[in-house]
């Protein structure tokens, strides 16, 4: 179909506005932008560890802990769920960590570094070395029971953390070592989340696995009539996560699943997304602009208008990019807050190997992250196997191999996991903390020195990359 070209706008009256009204607007501005900084979720959350350490740490630790024991009750009638304040935030918040994981990784799959075998080559060698090689090192000092159940604590590497340590290094780092690293970190994510799924999930209850399909069939329904709206599909994930939490696996898990079924195509429309918009745009001017303007009728075009722009991106772009600010600046940070609080005071690590699981995470992290995903992806490269991207040198490798010992969220998420005794998991949570505390530093360090070499001699760095891939 055609649309009418709109005309020349007229230039808008002038009005003056209060100063206020203009100070706010830029205070807003200034705020927005500084959310959308990568390396600010990192920060946040590394504020919100420090808070929980200190304040388990301090004379008001027993309000700490009595705040996430702290009962949160939900129900209907007769119908009531009861469960700590450290429930809800692990369980049934750090799902939709999961869900944007799992979007993350299905836009991975359909566009991006895992679109094929031949772009995921380098970053799947990479990440099978550094979960191995960590997890061969913790169990190599932790043989016996129970802190032996700890192996996979270090095999897994916190994206935004990462990422955000990353980004404070700029603009002089190439653009390939920040895909290399987040490929890298996705992979590692998938590996956790299978992990997680067959390690540490009891027996299944095939009734719960029912219901989680009852959640599966309504979500694909939905899909299947058109539905685009996110908030259709917040009973269905409900219902999944309800099913996970009764089959025995780890509920957390129903996040992922709605993450790999969420499209990667804009819905099927009658019309084009922005055909649709320009005609509301038509309308809307000539409603608005009317000699008496009605305000009920100028709803009608806008609501098409919102329509269009939801119709215009996929939905998984869509609901990722809502959901990234409250993940980064609220989950996340929850998480941290409930988790990271271990009372030093209160970790014995003389007693039941405490200290050779805290020290087993920390040098698994450190030491087993690099040297696993430098050491896998030079022998995939020598082997032929695959090639280093372009601008991405054994420097940025080892870089992205530092870097990637940041374990911290999903570290402390499947410590939670693996012990039971309180002792064991704390030693674990300060392993995780000191582990990534170093990480980051050492990380830091070596991209400093790594961007200096850069910008004095960049020939030299394009070549050793060259040659690398060449031999």
């Amino acid at each position: 179909m055609t649309v009418d070209r709109l005309p020349p706008p007229a230039p808008p009256p002038q009005q003056p506005v209060p100063r206020a009204q203009v100070l706010a607007e830029k205070a807003f501005s200034a705020l927005e932008h500084f959310l959308h900084i990568e390396a600010v979720s990192g920060v946040v959350l590394l504020a919100a560890a420090g808070i929980a350490l200190l304040w388990a740490n301090s004379p008001a630790a027993q309000s700490y802990h009595a705040l996430w024991h702290t009962a949160l009750s939900f129900g209907v009638g007769s119908h009531i769920v009861s469960q700590s304040l450290h429930f809800w935030i692990n369980d049934a918040l750090m799902t939709i960590f999961f869900l944007v994981v799992g979007m993350e990784i299905r836009r991975e799959i359909h566009e991006g570094a895992l679109a094929n075998v031949r772009l995921s080559a380098l970053p799947m060698a990479a990440a099978l070395g550094g979960v191995l090689v960590p997890a061969l090192i913790y169990l190599a000092m932790n043989a016996e029971m129970p802190q032996r159940q700890g192996w996979a604590v270090p095999t897994a590497t916190d994206i935004a953390f990462a990422v955000g340590v990353l980004a404070l290094l700029g603009k002089s780092i190439p653009g390939n070592v920040r895909v290399f690293l987040l490929a890298l970190a996705i992979i590692d994510d998938i590996v956790a989340v299978l992990i997680i799924a067959v390690a540490f999930s009891g027996g299944l209850d095939y009734g719960g696995l029912l219901v989680a399909g009852a959640g599966i069939l309504m979500v694909l329904g939905l899909q299947w009539i058109g539905v685009g709206t996110a908030y259709a599909y917040v009973i269905p994930g409900a219902i999944l996560w309800l099913g996970m939490l009764k089959t025995g696996a780890h509920p957390t898990l129903a996040g992922v699943v709605l993450g790999m079924m969420t499209p990667v195509l804009p819905g099927r429309t009658r019309e084009r997304p922005l055909d649709v918009a320009m005609r509301a745009i038509i309308d809307l001017r000539a409603r608005a602009t009317a000699p008496a303007p009605e305000p009920e009728g100028v709803a009608a075009p806008l609501k098409q208008l919102r329509q269009a722009q939801r119709d215009l991106l996929p939905p998984v772009t869509r609901v990722q990019i809502a959901l990234h600010p409250w993940v980064a600046y609220l989950v996340m940070p929850l998480f941290a807050l409930a988790n990271a609080g271990v009372s030093i005071d209160g970790v014995d690590l003389t007693n039941g190997g405490s200290l050779g699981a805290m020290f087993g995470v920390a040098v698994a992290l450190v030491v087993g992250k690099p040297i696993g995903i430098v050491s896998v992806s030079w022998l995939a490269v020598r082997l032929g196997w695959c090639q280093l991207p372009p601008d991405v040198t054994w420097r940025g490798v080892c870089l992205v191999g530092l870097l990637a010992g940041i374990g911290f969220t999903m570290s402390i998420f499947i410590a939670t996991l693996a012990f039971e005794d309180a002792n064991l998991l704390g030693a674990a949570k300060l392993g995780v903390l000191l582990a990534s505390a170093m990480a980051a530093t050492i990380g830091l360090t070596w991209g400093f020195f790594y961007a200096r070499r850069l910008k004095s001699g960049p020939d030299e760095s394009v070549g050793e990359s060259a040659a690398s891939t060449t031999n």
